[in-house]
C-alpha cells in the first residue's frame, strides 16, 4: 500500500478576515435585493405610464377617427362629378365653392381637435380644486389701528376658528382700536358678535365672586379655601366641608388664577346672593344700556342651594356676557374707574359711538388692587401661563409689559359649541399710559377640529402690539 505524501495542515483564516468576507457577502446581498426592488418599481411605473398612454391614445384616436371621417367626407364633396372634365375648365363659381368647402373642412377639423384636447384635459384635471379666497380689506382700513386690525384678520384666516370675535381697546381712551370676527366659514366685515348677550360667561363670572368677597372684607388674596375633590368639577359633596376639616386648601388668588370651581363656589355660598348681585351690577350685569349696546347680560343666582354655587364659579350657561361688556370690566379694574362700555365712531349699531358714563358705582381701592393682582397671577401662575409667555412672545416684549387676564370655557347653545374666553390687559411698565384691553372668544365644535387656544391668540396679538408701540423706539 502506497503512502500518501505528507500534507501540511491548512492555516485557519483569521477572525478579521472572516468578518471582512461576511461584510462583503452581506453588502453584495443587499445590493442584489435593492436592484431587484428597483426593477420591480420601475416595471410598475412603466405599466402605469403605459396604461395612461393607452387611455390617452384611445381618447385621442376616437377623436382622430371623427376628424378623419369628416375630412374624407369633405374631400368626397370636393371631387368633380365629371371625371373627364379638365381642372382648367372648372367654372369660377365651382372654384369658389371648393375653396369655401376646404375652409369649412379645416375649421371643422380644428374644432374637433380642440374638443378632443379639452376632453383629455378634463379627464386628467382633478375635481374640486380650491377656489382662492377674495379678501375684502375695506373693514380693515376703516378701523382706528390698521396695523392691529390687519394682524387680527391674518390670525383669523390662518387659524380658521368656526366662530370667533377679537376685540382690542385703548385703555386710556376706552376707544375700540381694532376688531375681527369670523363665522359661517368666513371673516366678517361687520362685528355682529360684539354686543351679543347670548354667550355664557363661564369662569369669567369668578371675577364677580372674588370682587364681592374682597369688597365686603370677608376674604383676602391669600385666604385659604378648602379644595375638595377634582378642582374643575362641581359636585354637591365637594361643597360639604367638615367642621374639623384638615384637607388640602388653596389661596383665593390661586383658585381664581387656575379657575378652580369648588373653592369659588364655597366663597360664593358664604358671601351670599345679595352681595354677589351688588358686585355684579358694578361690573355691568343685569343692566339695560343705551341703544341696547351691548345687550343685557344675566347674573341671577338663587339665595341658597347648588345653583348658587354654580353661579359663583360660572359653572352654568345661565350667566351670560357680551365681548363689549367683558372689555369694559377689564378696563374698570385696570383704570380703577366706573364701568364704561368701549366705543367707536365708525361702528354705529354695533357699539356706542361716543363715551357714555354708567351710573353703577365703584369698588373700594383694595378691591380694585386685588382684582388686578388676581388677573396678573392668572398669567404668571395660572391658566394663561403656558401661552402668554416667551413661547409666543419675544423676551423683550414680555419683560416690558404687565399682563393680566382671565380665561373661561363652557358649552353653550347660541351658537352651539364650546366657548373659550380670554379677557385681559397689557400695560407698559415704563409708561403705564400705554395699555390695551383684549378680549378673545372662540366657539368650536367639540367633535371637530379645535382652533388655536385663545390664550395663544392673545399672546401673539399682545406681542405684536408691544413690538409696534412699546419696545420699538422708532414709534
Amino acid at each position: 500500500m502506497a503512502l500518501k505524501p505528507y500534507q501540511a495542515p491548512k492555516k485557519p483564516i483569521s477572525r478579521a478576515a472572516r468578518m471582512r468576507n461576511r461584510c462583503i457577502v452581506l453588502a453584495a446581498f443587499i445590493g442584489i435585493c435593492a436592484g431587484i426592488g428597483s426593477c420591480l418599481s420601475n416595471c410598475g411605473e412603466n405599466k402605469g405610464y403605459a396604461k395612461a398612454e393607452r387611455e390617452f391614445g384611445q381618447v385621442f384616436e376616437s377623436k382622430k377617427i371623427d376628424v378623419d371621417t369628416s375630412a374624407t367626407e369633405t374631400r368626397a364633396v370636393e371631387k368633380p362629378a365629371d371625371k373627364t372634365a379638365e381642372p382648367a375648365k372648372l367654372s369660377k363659381a365651382s372654384a369658389n365653392e371648393a375653396h369655401a368647402n376646404n375652409a369649412n373642412a379645416n375649421n371643422a377639423s380644428a374644432e374637433k381637435i380642440q374638443n378632443a384636447q379639452a376632453t383629455v384635459a378634463a379627464e386628467v384635471t382633478p375635481e374640486g380644486a380650491p377656489v382662492p379666497e377674495v379678501i375684502d380689506s375695506t373693514h380693515i382700513k376703516n378701523q382706528k389701528d390698521v396695523y392691529m386690525a390687519e394682524k387680527i384678520d391674518n390670525l383669523l384666516r390662518r387659524f380658521k376658528p368656526e366662530n370667533s370675535i377679537i376685540l382690542m381697546v385703548d385703555a386710556k381712551t376706552n376707544e375700540i382700536i381694532a376688531w375681527g370676527e369670523r363665522k359661517d366659514n368666513a371673516v366678517q366685515s361687520k362685528p355682529d358678535y360684539l354686543a351679543r348677550n347670548t354667550f355664557p360667561a363661564a369662569s369669567l363670572a369668578k371675577t364677580i365672586t372674588i370682587a364681592a368677597a374682597m369688597e365686603n372684607n370677608r376674604y383676602a388674596l391669600n385666604s385659604q379655601i378648602p379644595l375638595i375633590g377634582h378642582a374643575h368639577h362641581l359636585y354637591k359633596n365637594q361643597l360639604r366641608v367638615p367642621a374639623n376639616y384638615h384637607g388640602p386648601t388653596v389661596e383665593m388668588q390661586d383658585a381664581y388664577a387656575h379657575s378652580y370651581n369648588p373653592p369659588l363656589a364655597l366663597i360664593g355660598m358664604d358671601v351670599g346672593a345679595k352681595k354677589l348681585k351688588d358686585a355684579a351690577r358694578k361690573l355691568g350685569y343685569n343692566m339695560n344700556f343705551a341703544g341696547g349696546l351691548p345687550g343685557r347680560s344675566t347674573f341671577a343666582p338663587p339665595d341658597t342651594g347648588y345653583a348658587l354655587a354654580e353661579a359663583s364659579c360660572g359653572f352654568t350657561d345661565a350667566t351670560t356676557l357680551s365681548p363689549l361688556q367683558a372689555a369694559a370690566q377689564v378696563r374698570a379694574i385696570l383704570m380703577k374707574k366706573p364701568l364704561e362700555i368701549p366705543w367707536a365712531s365708525n361702528l354705529k349699531g354695533y357699539a356706542p359711538t361716543s363715551r357714555i358714563a354708567q351710573d353703577v358705582g365703584t369698588f373700594k381701592e383694595n378691591t380694585y388692587y386685588g382684582l388686578r393682582q388676581a388677573m396678573i397671577r392668572s398669567v404668571t401662575h395660572g391658566t394663561a401661563r403656558k401661552n402668554i409667555s416667551t413661547k409666543h412672545m419675544a423676551r423683550k416684549n414680555y419683560d416690558a409689559l404687565t399682563i393680566g387676564g382671565k380665561t373661561g370655557s363652557l358649552d353653550g347653545k347660541d351658537p352651539k359649541g364650546r366657548y373659550d374666553w380670554f379677557m385681559g390687559f397689557a400695560q407698559s411698565k415704563e409708561d403705564p399710559s400705554k395699555a390695551i384691553i383684549l378680549v378673545v372668544l372662540q366657539i368650536y365644535d367639540n367633535q371637530g377640529l379645535r382652533p388655536q387656544p385663545t390664550t395663544q391668540v392673545a399672546g401673539m396679538l399682545i406681542n405684536y402690539w408691544a413690538h409696534q408701540y412699546v419696545t420699538n423706539k422708532k414709534k
